[in-house]
């Protein structure tokens, strides 16, 4: 499932092509994603203007004219692909239309917005904007990790006397937003966290330190397109490259890369999800 950086490259690939843009037509091919579509979806983004083009976690949110907004999750194989943008920054023309282009809004500008998902675990709602910080998916959330709110007291606070292990308090949505598998365990690596660790056994240093090491972690991979791992792909179409940069996450019996280690990554399974770390240099 595309994580933060995943999720980010995306709104920054459809930003200049949505984002202050009027969707002339919007058309939706099916009933329901992951859950059903919003009652006249259609009708109701068709001739709207898109004010701003934000995310929220691993949510795309479309702020429109009309006082709604539009949450986009990409599920598992879900995409936002853009194609004949008058800018010159996508190279290639509308295509075919495809078995599993689920929605598509054409904009005043050139620009098609085409979101095809086949395993179908995508999701779009439209919510009031100025209560959509409330809808269920949302309030829930914690602080954004390049955010203001997250900084190293948050992340103490939030892990003293915690009895789960790090890698699952740093997936807990409520702690911090946006984070998954993939980078949890490349900041752990970087860290040199073991991801078996006890959070709340952690002295206070050492979480701090991890502050910084995920804004970082997170900021090389969006600079890298995200990860591409099996169907995530940039706005354009083109892949990430940040899983060719992976320190620890898929490298099970590879060599640990840290100068000096000579350990090797380690698979384990923690809550169902598969951790890599070395065990030799992190403790």
């Amino acid at each position: 499932m595309p994580e933060l950086p995943e999720v980010e490259t995306v709104r920054r690939g459809l930003l200049p092509s949505m984002e202050g843009a009027v969707i002339t037509r919007a058309q939706v091919n099916r009933p329901d994603l992951r859950w059903p579509f919003p009652d006249r979806m259609a009708d109701r983004l068709t001739g709207t203007r898109v004010n701003q083009l934000r995310r929220r976690s691993k949510y795309i949110l479309a702020d429109l004219d009309s006082g709604e907004t539009l949450l986009v999750h990409l599920g598992m194989s879900g995409r936002m692909t853009v194609s004949g943008d008058p800018l010159g920054q996508f190279v290639h023309d509308h295509p075919q239309a495809e078995k599993h282009d689920h929605v598509v809004f054409d904009m005043e500008n050139g620009a098609r917005i085409t979101f095809n998902d086949p395993r179908r675990f995508g999701a779009m709602d439209l919510l009031e904007t100025a209560t959509a910080d409330q809808h269920k998916l949302l309030a829930v959330l914690g602080p954004e990790p390049l955010g203001n709110d997250f900084h190293e007291a948050h992340l103490v606070d939030s892990f003293r006397n915690k009895n789960s292990p790090v890698k699952s308090a740093l997936l807990d949505q409520r702690i911090v937003a946006g984070l998954g598998n993939i980078y949890v365990c490349e900041a752990l690596f970087r860290a040199a966290i073991s991801p078996r660790r006890k959070a709340g056994q952690i002295s206070a240093n050492r979480v701090a330190s991890l502050v910084p090491i995920i804004r970082e972690v997170l900021e090389d991979a969006i600079k890298a397109g995200g990860s591409s791992l099996k169907d995530f792909r940039q706005a354009d179409g083109e892949l990430g490259y940040f899983q060719h940069s992976f320190d620890v996450y898929g490298r099970e019996g590879d060599p640990c890369k840290r100068d000096g280690c000579g350990g090797e990554i380690r698979r384990i399974v923690q809550s169902g999800r598969s951790s890599f770390y070395c065990a030799q240099c992190q403790r």
